[in-house]
């Protein structure tokens, strides 16, 4: 889990320090929320870009969409166990393949379905989606990224108070905190001036 956390976080900040230094220096203010849409040529190169941000979206999806997925799906099954539309699993052959089939419930097609059609109008109605993504993410940084890890890292170590490194653990728990803070002040800002001139499915590029 260490060793996951290094790489993982690293290269992830390492990255999007990087966007954010080389956005800032070839656009200046006028730097797109979308980094792909402030460049016109190679079009190829950005339709590869392109392509590969879409790639990712789709396992991202996947990934984040999973456990709410399977929080209703646990919920409604015990709250209806007799229910065919929650528990009868029906069995799809594929074709050309005489030993691989698709088993799915009703309650998995459908309701699956409906939660990426609703979320994926949400997010086009939203033409300042970045500023909602950046909200998100300033709201979780510190609880999830900092907090939770470093306390249980303590507990598993058993480093007592007042000692060296827990007064430098919450330091640095403390300035990652006010970036936190001062990440969800700027998008907060950025939706309310977002809002003023807001209109539904229409994003300017």
């Amino acid at each position: 889990m260490k060793k996951a956390s290094i790489y993982g976080i690293g290269l992830t900040t390492l990255f999007y320090i990087s966007l954010g230094c080389l956005g800032y220096a070839t656009f200046g203010n006028d730097t797109p929320g979308n980094i792909l849409t402030g460049f016109r040529k190679p079009i190829w190169l950005i339709d590869i870009a392109n392509l590969a941000v879409l790639i990712h979206l789709f396992g991202a999806y996947q990934l984040f969409a999973q456990p709410i997925f399977a929080f209703y799906e646990q919920w409604s099954a015990k709250k209806w166990p007799n229910a065919g539309f929650f528990q009868r699993v029906y069995t799809l052959n594929l074709p050309f393949s005489k030993s691989r089939s698709i088993k799915f419930t009703l309650c998995k097609l459908i309701l699956r379905t409906l939660f990426v059609l609703v979320t994926t109008v949400v997010a086009m109605m939203l033409p300042f989606f970045n500023a909602v993504v950046g909200l998100l993410g300033a709201l979780g940084f510190w609880p999830l990224t900092v907090y939770y890890p470093m306390s249980m890292y303590m507990s598993q170590a058993k480093i007592k108070k007042r000692q060296f490194k827990w007064v430098m653990l919450q330091v640095l728990s403390l300035v990652c905190l006010f970036i936190s803070l001062v990440a969800i002040i700027g998008s907060v800002a950025d939706i309310t001036e977002h809002l003023k001139h807001a209109e539904l499915f229409k994003i300017k590029l």
